[in-house]
C-alpha cells in the first residue's frame, strides 16, 4: 500500500492570470475626451458634430410636426366637414398618436447621437459593454 500511495501523480496546480483580452492596452490614439476637455480645435470639432447631428435631428422633428399641424387647417375647411365628427377624429384622436411617433423618434435619434458621440471620444479599454466571460 505505502507503493501506491509513492506512485500516485503529483498534485497539479492550476494557476490563473487576468484573462488577455481584460488586459489594459495602450490607446492606438489620444481619447478624444482629452481633447474635448483641453478644449482643442479637434475638440471643439467633435462638440460641434454632435451639435450639428441633433439640430439635424430637432429640425427633423420640427418638420414633421409642423407639416402635422400646418395640414390640420386644409381638413378643417374641407367643404364637406363642416362641425361633422372628422375634425373631431383629426383634432382629437389622430394628432396625439401621430406627435406620439414623432416624439419618440426624435429621443431615439438623440440617444443613438450621443451614444455615437461617446463611443468616438471614449478610450476602447475604457467603453464599457459585456463582460468577458470566463470559461468554465
Amino acid at each position: 500500500m505505502a507503493e501506491e500511495q509513492q506512485q500516485s501523480p503529483p498534485r497539479r496546480e492550476v494557476v490563473t492570470g487576468v484573462p488577455r483580452s481584460a488586459r489594459r492596452r495602450p490607446p492606438a490614439h489620444t481619447p478624444a475626451h482629452s481633447e474635448i476637455s483641453e478644449q482643442t480645435t479637434l475638440g471643439a470639432t467633435y462638440v460641434r458634430a454632435l451639435m450639428r447631428s441633433q439640430l439635424r435631428a430637432a429640425l427633423g422633428a420640427l418638420a414633421a410636426l409642423a407639416l402635422l399641424v400646418g395640414t390640420l387647417p386644409l381638413v378643417l375647411v374641407l367643404p364637406r366637414t363642416g362641425s361633422g365628427p372628422l375634425v373631431w377624429v383629426a383634432l382629437g384622436v389622430l394628432v396625439y398618436p401621430v406627435m406620439w411617433l414623432i416624439a419618440r423618434w426624435y429621443v431615439a435619434r438623440a440617444e443613438r447621437n450621443e451614444a455615437d458621440f461617446t463611443g468616438l471620444v471614449m478610450d476602447p479599454a475604457e467603453a464599457p459593454g459585456p463582460s468577458p466571460r470566463r470559461p468554465a
